[in-house]
């Protein structure tokens, strides 16, 4: 069954604007999904682990769906020398999908806080480099602002606490190059607000096929400017 097409911001003068591309809902639905590495078992059994041990921080008891990786992915650019950041990887779902999309694995890089993930992810991925950190710390982490092209989020942000998330969305803004993607996933199925000053909403999309359905959306980089658009 293929995906739902996607679902526009109220805002489509934005993309414009930022010079983002959306996808053409008359052919985006179209679009072939790759076919993912078969599950691991052990896979699943270490991101309960992880759930049970952390369930704010994971947000959820089941990995992301190959229907929702596929959906992240195909919202980032395969411009020539773009570059990604991978926030919450987990076991990896997102991180296949987009190597299988393209992206060259020299140019990701994943960020994941629990140790026994990194690992995971390391041996599963051994071309893409894998930092052991917080998402908070990005520009750190990372060297510097404007690192990144896109940051791909499968962060918690509803579950985790309000000032955990602004540091985070500050640290994306901060690393993203003006006008760059944040790619977000939520359980929250309405359409997105404002996730701050510095990002505006420009596109998202239903992915039912998930354990719980999720809603993808992306938002642009609008940096610390003093303009502030609802969405």
């Amino acid at each position: 069954m293929a995906p739902a097409a996607v679902h526009y911001a109220a805002l489509p003068h934005a993309a414009r604007a930022y010079n983002v591309g959306l996808p053409d809902q008359r052919t985006s639905c179209f679009m072939p999904m790759p076919t993912p590495s078969k599950p691991s078992c052990a896979g699943a059994a270490l991101f309960l682990r992880e759930f049970l041990a952390n369930p704010r921080d994971v947000g959820s008891i089941w990995p992301s769906s190959r229907r929702l990786a596929w959906r992240m992915a195909r919202a980032v650019p395969l411009e020539p020398g773009h570059r990604v950041v991978e926030l919450g990887a987990g076991t990896g779902a997102v991180t296949e999908a987009l190597l299988q999309r393209g992206l060259p694995p020299a140019r990701l890089v994943v960020v994941e806080r629990s140790a026994e993930l990194v690992a995971h992810l390391r041996r599963r991925f051994p071309g893409v480099r894998v930092i052991h950190g917080d998402a908070a710390d990005l520009v750190e982490l990372l060297g510097g602002p404007d690192s990144v092209d896109s940051v791909v989020s499968s962060l918690p942000l509803r579950s985790l606490p309000p000032r955990q998330v602004a540091a985070i969305v500050r640290a994306a803004s901060a690393v993203l190059a003006p006008g760059g993607r944040l790619i977000q996933f939520s359980y929250r199925l309405a359409r997105p607000g404002s996730l701050s000053r510095r990002f505006l909403a420009v596109a998202s999309g239903l992915v039912w096929s998930n354990l719980p359905p999720a809603r993808v959306a992306v938002f642009v980089n609008r940096g610390a400017g003093p303009l502030a658009v609802g969405a």
